[in-house]
Order: C-alpha cells, then sequence, then structure tokens
C-alpha cells in the first residue's frame, strides 16, 4: 500500500478513505459524454473482414473509455454523405467513414462542419479536421505472397481482387514481390472482380475467377475482394486446395481451406483516432500503420494456423522482421 495512503489510514481512518475512494471515480472521464459515429461501407459490421475489424475498434472504445457509439450500415454509396451529415448536424465529437468510397463525402462534409473532427480509413483527405488513416497492405501482402509460394507445389499461385485500383493494386504488387521474394520462378495468376465498388460483394463472380486460376493450375489463391471472398474460398474448397484470407481472420469462413489470413489492423486504427481525439489530441494528415506498428500481421498461431508449416513460418518471420526494421521495402505498384 503507498505511504501516504497508509499515513491516512492511521489518521483518518477507513470512512476518510471511502469518501477519497467515491471521490476519485466521480471526477470527470477525458471521455464523459465523448460521442462517436461510425458510418461503415456496404460490407457492415458482419463481413468478417474490414468494417468488421473497424468496428471492433469502436466497441473496444466503448467498453474501455466509456465513449457514447452509434454505428450506421449504408445501403449504398450515395447513402454516405446524409449519414455523415446527420452524425455532423448533431453533438458528436469524431466522425470515421470506414473505406475509400466515402472520400468524396468526408470532403464534402468536413468543409462543411470545420468545427467537428472527422477520420477516414483508407483514404487520404487533405483538410485541417480531417485524420486519415492508411495502411502499407503491400507489406502484408508480400509476407502471405512468400507463404502461398513456399506452400505451392505447382510453382503457380493466384491471386483475386475486389475492385481494380490503386488500393488492392497494392496488395497485387506486394503479393507478387513476396512471391518471386522466395520462389523467382513461380507464376502468379491475376484477376479483378469489377472496377466498382460492387467487386466486393460478389462472391459468385469471385468464385468464378478462382475456378479459372485453378484451372491454370494454382494451387493456392489469395484473395483481397472483402465479402466476395467467400467465392474464392468455395473454390478452393471444391479443388481441394488452399485459400488465404485477408483483414482478419477468415479461417471461420472455410475451415481446413483457409491456410492463413493477412490481418489489416483497422480496429487499431480506429481506436488510436478516438483515444487521441477524446484526450484533446486531434492530429489531421496521414496516419499510416504497418507491419513495424503491429497493424499488418498475418495468422500464425493456434488451431487457426494449423495447416501453416513451421518451418515456412520461420522462414517468413524473418522477412517479417526486416520489413519492419526496414531492411527490406516492398514495392506498392
Amino acid at each position: 500500500m503507498p505511504t501516504f495512503l497508509t499515513r491516512c489510514l492511521k489518521k483518518c481512518g477507513r470512512a476518510a478513505l471511502l469518501w477519497m475512494a467515491i471521490l476519485a471515480f466521480s471526477l470527470p472521464s477525458a471521455f464523459a459524454d465523448f460521442k462517436v459515429g461510425l458510418v461503415l461501407d456496404r460490407g457492415g459490421k458482419d463481413d468478417k473482414s474490414f468494417n468488421a475489424s473497424a468496428y471492433e475498434g469502436a466497441m473496444k472504445a466503448k467498453k474501455e473509455q466509456g465513449i457514447f457509439l452509434k454505428y450506421v450500415e449504408a445501403s449504398d454509396d450515395n447513402a454516405f454523405e446524409p449519414l455523415l451529415r446527420a452524425f455532423a448536424q448533431k453533438d458528436f465529437d469524431l466522425i470515421i467513414g470506414i473505406g475509400f468510397a466515402q472520400k468524396e463525402a468526408i470532403k464534402k462534409i468536413a468543409a462543411q462542419f470545420p468545427e467537428k473532427h472527422f477520420a477516414i480509413v483508407d483514404a487520404q483527405v487533405d483538410a485541417p479536421n480531417v485524420r486519415s488513416l492508411l495502411f502499407e497492405e503491400h507489406e502484408g501482402a508480400y509476407i502471405i505472397g512468400a507463404i502461398a509460394a513456399l506452400t505451392s507445389k505447382t510453382g503457380k499461385v493466384g491471386f483475386v481482387g475486389g475492385m481494380r485500383g490503386p488500393l488492392i493494386g497494392k496488395f497485387e504488387a506486394g503479393y507478387e514481390a513476396g512471391v518471386k521474394a522466395v520462389c523467382p520462378a513461380c507464376v502468379v495468376h491475376a484477376a479483378y472482380i469489377g472496377t466498382t465498388p460492387d467487386a466486393y460483394r460478389d462472391p459468385a463472380r469471385a468464385k468464378a475467377l478462382g475456378i479459372a486460376q485453378i484451372g491454370a493450375g494454382a494451387d493456392v489463391l489469395y484473395h483481397a475482394s472483402g465479402a466476395s471472398g467467400h467465392g474464392v474460398f468455395e473454390a478452393a474448397h471444391d479443388a481441394g486446395i488452399l485459400a488465404i484470407g485477408v483483414d482478419s481472420d477468415q479461417y471461420a469462413e472455410m475451415p481446413g481451406t483457409v491456410l492463413t489470413s493477412m490481418i489489416k489492423r483497422a480496429d487499431v486504427a480506429v481506436f488510436d483516432a478516438i483515444r487521441a481525439v477524446g484526450e484533446g489530441r486531434f492530429e489531421p494528415g496521414m496516419h499510416v500503420f504497418g507491419v513495424k506498428d503491429g497493424a499488418i500481421d498475418y495468422v500464425r498461431e493456434g488451431p487457426h494456423a494449423e495447416l501453416l508449416s513451421p518451418k515456412i513460418v520461420a522462414r517468413v518471420e524473418g522477412l517479417r522482421a526486416d520489413i519492419a526494421a526496414g531492411r527490406v521495402r516492398v514495392p506498392a505498384d
């Protein structure tokens, strides 16, 4: 027991200490009455991927910091702007948009409500009241590429991307670099589901692409396609090969088929943003999270990694350490 409490206990008695404890717990918290509005992409909090991770970070803040949290799931891209505006018009202290599709809506609403704090995941909005939360996805994809190549028996692996563009392009670039780093002769078959956000909600198309890559000899498939990825898992399962998940641990999507998953800790970025604003440390601009921060990782322990060879994990851990230390620079395009 601290010395001052010992003295107080002797001089003041237990009643005084009880009063001190009550007074301490009644002091206002930095997060008392702190309100956060969360606008999820169309995948929703149950997409078992990126939105789910962001939602978990907000829920952690609610549990640990006592914030008031309200979340909404956009029905389509046209819903972003009115949902963000609705939060801004009320007494919310921080409004967070999940996904690059909200970039223009965040930019517009943030300009209309300069006194409000905003954050966006996966896009950069240059405004004095917007915090942009970005990730080094290519670093994680590099690790996954190495795992795929080291696991493959045919020397051919596949990549199924969601919406063609710079974001998923980073996944493809990192994946191919990781494959080539450990198997220069290996072949990467890559395909994209589409050119609009609907590409993240089309498992049938994803399955068809996976089947085509399997037909071309690929025996390990990696997807970066949100909810569409279940189609890739189905294609792999039907063919008796392995697939790799993205954004969160997707083992439960197809046990016995999912080799591992790349983890993109949107929960870390969201929790960090909420805590910073709640503590009066709002910092606009880019905030980038990668392997060195523990925000980009992969499933390598426990029953959900039982299909992953310990020998491969040992090899890949060396690559992960090199990335974290800056000894390996992963290409983003």
